[in-house]
């Protein structure tokens, strides 16, 4: 509040002094960026408690989803390999569809 008090007497101040046109405007955009970073200093310290209590589950969440992951592979690790039966001869592996072999020309 003191500081619109001190801003009155300086805009009378100054259009007394008839000052030039591109001061005013300087004067005028610095005035308005004070204002939006206030605004947005403002904003901030509102939605600051908000954004860290979402951040603090979020964190939550994937370290709890971790231990999930870990006790899974654990619980995977004790449990002795199951034996797969085989349904018929073993065919060698296939070559992949698109070999150098088969190409037409070189790249």
């Amino acid at each position: 509040m003191e500081a619109v008090q001190e801003l009155i007497p300086l805009a009378k101040e100054m259009m007394a002094q008839k000052p030039r046109g591109k001061l005013v405007k300087l004067y005028v955009l610095g005035s308005v960026l004070a204002l939006v970073g206030a605004v947005l200093g403002l904003v901030e310290t509102v939605c600051s408690p908000f954004a860290a209590a979402s951040r603090l589950r979020e964190e939550a969440a994937a370290a709890a989803e971790l231990r999930d992951a870990r006790a899974r592979q654990a619980g995977q690790a004790l449990r002795p390999p199951q034996a797969r039966p085989e349904k018929g001869p073993k065919r060698p592996p296939e070559a992949p569809p698109c070999s150098r072999a088969d190409r037409q020309h070189a790249s």
